[in-house]
């Protein structure tokens, strides 16, 4: 288990999927109705460990920078 601090949307996997999936369905496009993107949202997710699989390799690590605790006397 990976204890993260309270607020880490960046250390968060599921945010940095959804911060992905943002851009690639929503910046720049129009949907007319919902059911269309909800269909966008769905396809993408479906596919996309297929379509976007390098761009994932490197967003979706657990390779982050840490820092030591250092002890202040």
């Amino acid at each position: 288990m990976l204890f993260l601090p309270t607020y880490s949307p960046n250390l968060n996997l599921i945010e940095r999927l959804w911060k992905f999936t943002k851009k690639e369905v929503l910046y720049s496009r129009y949907y007319a109705t919902f059911a269309e993107l909800q269909h966008a949202i769905t396809s993408l997710l479906d596919n996309v460990h297929e379509t976007h699989h390098e761009e994932l390799d490197s967003l979706l690590t657990l390779k982050f920078q840490t820092f030591e605790q250092t002890l202040v006397a």
